[in-house]
């Protein structure tokens, strides 16, 4: 029987296999671009969205580990996506971390405790404290 090579396992291809996606809809598209620096150097790939309805389609397009999720959009506003998200059975056990500036004790403990959101954070924020809710959401 002749031996079959066996393809070589790259460091990338092991980096890719173990890569989490990360959906992130919001409607500023410099905040997006920021997001990506942020998370540059966390071994996840980002998918950005524009917008709820563009949020909605990456979601349904890329499976994602965990959704990124701004409040205050002018297309669809983010409680609608995440209602959208939580009825449509492809996406309604996708973890979502909001990401808003609304930052009222009210706001978040509709979030948490009613919505049940994975966690919420409140802009502005340092790029260590996000990496750090992504890893503790995706690890739980």
């Amino acid at each position: 029987m002749p031996d079959v090579a066996k393809p070589e396992v790259t460091k990338e291809d092991k980096k890719a296999a173990s890569q989490k996606t990360v959906v992130c809809i919001e409607d500023d598209r410099d905040f997006l671009d920021l997001i990506r620096l942020m998370l540059n150097d966390a071994n996840l790939k980002v998918i950005t969205a524009l917008g709820g309805q563009a949020g909605l389609e990456a979601i349904r397009q890329n499976h994602p580990d965990l959704v990124l999720l701004d409040l205050m959009m002018p297309d669809m506003h983010g409680w609608e996506v995440y209602m959208k998200m939580r009825a449509d059975e492809q996406s309604s056990n996708i973890p979502v971390i909001v990401v808003t500036a609304l930052a009222t004790q009210y706001d978040r403990s509709f979030g948490l405790r009613v919505a049940k959101v994975a966690d919420y954070i409140t802009k502005p924020f340092m790029a260590s404290h996000l990496r750090e809710r992504i890893q503790a959401v995706l690890h739980n």
